[in-house]
């Protein structure tokens, strides 16, 4: 996969969802060390991506996480993204208690209404020049 060349685990987003745009920032700022590359979810590479892997249109609602040619998807990637965190966020691996099917119900009800509760953006957002690197395409 074209998009994993540099071996860090690709996070797929909403690239006009204000609440998935924050939780980038939320993951950059608790990301020193740069582990986690991102990708809009409205790219033609992410497209070809998805494409690939024959995920559905429900994961499109979905935070992806490409790690090492495995794909999370909903709560379960959210929860590999929390492991690598720095601080106190990371106490909230403790989810992996509560079973998927009730994790990932609850994380598509935030999904399903993001855009009435948080709104969105007209286009995907334009990285700052000191993180620009941390996106693909």
């Amino acid at each position: 996969m074209r998009a994993q060349k540099d071996n860090h685990p690709i996070i797929m987003f909403d690239g006009i969802c204000n609440l998935c745009n924050h939780w980038i920032h939320f993951v950059i700022n608790r990301d020193p060390n740069g582990t986690f590359k991102f990708l809009s979810l409205q790219s033609e590479l992410a497209r070809s991506i998805i494409a690939s892997h024959n995920l559905n249109n429900k994961q499109l609602d979905s935070i992806i996480l490409i790690n090492k040619e495995q794909i999370f998807t909903e709560s379960t990637a959210i929860l590999h993204i929390l492991i690598k965190l720095t601080g106190p966020i990371k106490t909230l691996i403790l989810l992996w208690i509560i079973p998927k099917l009730i994790r990932d119900k609850g994380y598509r009800f935030i999904a399903k209404n993001r855009y009435r509760w948080f709104g969105k953006k007209s286009s995907c957002m334009i990285p700052t020049q000191d993180i620009k690197n941390r996106f693909i395409e």
